[in-house]
């Protein structure tokens, strides 16, 4: 006899559990505790098999025969409709697992194990953080190209146009990862091409003028603040490293007899080692330093803590004190500074310049060429560059821009 939703209502629990029995083997099992629970026995596979629907009232008796009859029509086509519904548990957990919080927290985790620099993780998740209050918690394969698009139009209103085309690009690299690892089918953020506003482009300020960089130059021997950074500045044009490289230099790493300074590899943007030949200029340079700083692990400490470096806004903020504004230098400006007018010379090979720039040549083939060419000439060339800068300091470099071979060599 088929259940009805009196005799449901009415049943009342016992010491033991007993079954209301409806049709074709589903049934609702009462509880002593009060619990009302269908099932459906059936045999498969020669075997008597029980499957779980759910808890009367949340599941209606309707909707308990409806599954009872999926189940019946899985049965018919030769499937278990257990097995069945642990296959859907587990592609649900699956999905609702996979949200787009839990495989950027993935795809960071795999960065970090593959020796990514703090700092590049650091930016990385700043970027993913402006996504996860609004899609962190969802299912990657559920999320579209305007959900992404909603969150770099709430960045975009805030006028960061920069970052929300940073966001872009991490939002693909993100979803190709899933796609790699079976997540999702394709990058949808390749649909958002064209959607954002280009933000204009801004380089980082850098004097290109020799005459002017002469007066830069004066004005940064007369520079009357800490004496280990009035050194960093000095330093900071005639290696043109990048200023996160020198802030952080470490006597470890100079060998002043070579006239060498190696930057390992965890320290440079490219995560391979870097070596910079050292002027005569540059090595009497950091002997100033040995009795300020020559028994930390630093050349350049921090004023709080010598078990730390200067900061990164220490350079640019000595140059403000200088009188010069960020439209006009900045310390990373120094390479662009180096770049053009080696370059102008025509004294230098490229690939010289572009090696002691530290720039990766993208060809692996070209690379690895690169890699053991050029030394004893970039040797030339930063004794060269030394040279030509404190000519220019000292007010004895032509005054306008050095042309071909003007440069000493």
């Amino acid at each position: 006899m088929a259940l009805t939703a009196i005799a449901i209502n009415n049943a009342k629990s016992k010491t033991k559990p007993y079954k209301l029995a409806d049709e074709r083997g589903l049934y609702l099992l009462v509880t002593p505790s009060g619990g009302r629970l269908w099932r459906m026995n059936y045999r498969f596979g020669g075997k008597q098999r029980t499957i779980a629907f759910g808890n009367y009232p949340d599941l209606s008796l309707a909707k308990a025969r409806d599954m009872r009859a999926a189940a019946r029509e899985a049965l018919a086509e030769g499937k278990d409709p257990l097995d069945l519904r642990r296959e859907e548990a587990r592609a649900e957990q699956a999905r609702t697992g996979d949200t787009f919080q839990a495989i950027s927290d993935e795809w960071l985790e795999k960065l970090v194990l593959s020796g990514r620099s703090k700092a590049t993780i650091t930016k990385l998740r700043w970027l993913v953080d402006f996504a996860l209050p609004l899609i962190g918690k969802r299912p990657i394969t559920d999320l579209t190209p305007p959900d992404l698009l909603a969150v770099l139009r709430k960045i975009e209103a805030r006028g960061r146009y920069e970052t929300a085309s940073r966001l872009r690009s991490t939002f693909g690299t993100i979803f190709r990862y899933a796609v790699a690892t079976g997540r999702v089918q394709r990058d949808i953020s390749y649909d958002l091409r064209g959607a954002l506003i280009t933000p204009k482009t801004t380089h980082r300020a850098a004097i290109l003028d020799p005459h002017e960089l002469g007066g830069l130059l004066r004005a940064i021997e007369n520079y009357d603040g800490q004496p280990t950074v009035r050194i960093a500045l000095r330093m900071a044009p005639h290696v043109f490293a990048r200023p996160g490289e020198l802030r952080s230099a470490e006597w470890k790493e100079f060998d002043l007899a070579g006239k060498v300074w190696h930057i390992p590899a965890e320290k440079t943007k490219m995560r391979r080692p870097h070596w910079v030949p050292l002027s005569a200029e540059v090595v009497a340079m950091i002997e100033e330093l040995r009795p300020i700083s020559g028994d930390t692990k630093f050349l350049f400490p921090g004023v709080r803590s010598t078990s730390r470096p200067i900061t990164d806004n220490t350079l640019n903020a000595a140059l403000r004190r200088l009188g010069y504004d960020k439209t006009q230098v900045t310390a990373h400006g120094f390479r662009a500074t180096a770049s053009s007018l080696l370059n102008e010379t025509g004294k230098w090979h490229p690939d010289a310049i572009e090696r002691q720039l530290a720039h990766v040549e993208s060809n692996d083939t070209r690379r690895a060429y690169a890699r053991g060419e050029h030394w004893e000439e970039r040797v030339r060339m930063m004794k060269a560059w030394s040279k030509f800068l404190m000519d220019l300091r000292d007010g004895k470099a032509p005054k306008r821009r050095p042309g071909r071979n003007q440069m000493p060599g």
